[in-house]
Formats: structure tokens, C-alpha cells, sequence
């Protein structure tokens, strides 16, 4: 092929593709003229509304607002849009914040309701009533001068509590309980020989010895404390 004419077909090559391009940009172009008409056509109904809208409403605080100080007020706006973002980021991380914590409150509020409402099928809540009672009682019966009576009196008492709740006091007692539980169901002899023979035995003769030695004890701490009778 002449070389002349291999050139011309591609200079025409090259112009048709041109003119291709072109005509798909103009109608690139024309559509989109014609969807800005037709967002035009839609949006004046509505921008005309909000017109219409708006001036009503400021028909109505036009005595209270003047256009100074609303153009004061956009400008401090717009001077303050960056840190207007920062609140709205905080506000939108407050908000993750809240979707996340919630389930796990709403799980918290129900185990604790739970709970509560175990403790007052137990009769906790009506024991705390029936305690707030009582130590109201025994605010109104008591003076000030008993209460500091009975705080002297406290630590004695407390230190018969420590001496009591040892463990060999504790056997002793129960011991003892017991095995008089055991007797008082056996049948008893009271008459004289009967007495007579329990007397002659160590242990009765051992515990009226230390019952006598105990009344000795009261009978002096009653002299000490000033009672003569």
C-alpha cells in the first residue's frame, strides 16, 4: 500500500476518534443539563416552601430578633464550625459508647433485680424493716445517760461473750445439757435415803461444793457493790 495513503487512514482514524470522543462528551454534557433542569424543576416547589416557610416564621420573631444580630450569630457559627465538628464527634463516639454499654447495663439492671428480688423472698428486706423497728424502739426508750451506761458496759460484756464462746466452755455446756436432758427424763426419787445415798456420791458431793463456792463469790461481790441485805 502506498504510504501516502497508510498515513491519510490513520490521520482519519485519528479524527474519527476525535469526533467520537466529542460527541460523547456533548452528550455527556446534555445530560447532565438536562438532570440539573429536572433536580431544578423539583427542588423550586420545595426551596419556594421553605421560602415561604421560613418567612412566616420569622414574621413572627421579627420583633425579637434583629438581622445584625442574626448575622452576628452565623458568623460566630461559621468561626466555630471546627470546634462544632469536634462536639459532633464526641457526640457520635458518646453515642457508640451508649449502643455499646447499653446491652451490657440492661444485663447488669436485670441480674441486680434478680438478686434483689431473691433477697426479698428470703425475708431480707422484711428482717432490715423488722431491725430498723427495733433500733428506732430503742432510740425512743433510751436516754443518753443509758446509752453511755450501756456503752460502759459494753467491753465487760463483751469480754463474758469471748469467754463463753471458747471451745472448752461451749463443750462443757453442751455436755452438760445433755447429759441433764438425759436425767431429768429418768425417774426421780426423792425421798430421804434416796437423797442420802446421792450425797454420799463425789460428784454430787464435788458440785455442791462448787455451788457453794460460786454463792460465796456472789455473796461477796454483792458486799463489795454495797448491797447488805
Amino acid at each position: 500500500m502506498d504510504p501516502t495513503i497508510a498515513e491519510l487512514n490513520q490521520k482519519i482514524d485519528a479524527l474519527t476518534a476525535q469526533v467520537t470522543y466529542l460527541a460523547e462528551q456533548a452528550h455527556a454534557a446534555e445530560r447532565a443539563r438536562q438532570e440539573r433542569a429536572e433536580l431544578l424543576q423539583v427542588l423550586t416547589p420545595i426551596a419556594e416552601d421553605a421560602v415561604r416557610l421560613a418567612s412566616d416564621q420569622l414574621e413572627e420573631v421579627q420583633d425579637y430578633v434583629d438581622l445584625p444580630d442574626l448575622l452576628r450569630l452565623v458568623k460566630k457559627l461559621l468561626r466555630h464550625l471546627p470546634q462544632l465538628e469536634t462536639l459532633l464527634d464526641q457526640m457520635d463516639g458518646a453515642f457508640e459508647l451508649l449502643e455499646v454499654a447499653g446491652p451490657i447495663a440492661r444485663e447488669g439492671m436485670d441480674k441486680a433485680t434478680s438478686v434483689l428480688d431473691g433477697l426479698d423472698r428470703k425475708g431480707y428486706f422484711s428482717l432490715a424493716r423488722s431491725g430498723a423497728r427495733a433500733v428506732d424502739h430503742v432510740v425512743t426508750s433510751f436516754s443518753a445517760e443509758d446509752v453511755d451506761r450501756m456503752g460502759e458496759a459494753l467491753v465487760p460484756a463483751v469480754e463474758i461473750v469471748k469467754d463463753m464462746a471458747k471451745p472448752e466452755v461451749i463443750h462443757f455446756v453442751h455436755d452438760t445439757l445433755l447429759a441433764a436432758e438425759t436425767e431429768v427424763k429418768k425417774p426421780v426419787d426423792s425421798s430421804y435415803f434416796s437423797l442420802l445415798r446421792q450425797v454420799r456420791d463425789p460428784a454430787v458431793r464435788r458440785a455442791l461444793a462448787l455451788s457453794l463456792r460460786v454463792l460465796r463469790v456472789i455473796g461477796e461481790q454483792a458486799s463489795a457493790n454495797g448491797d447488805n441485805r
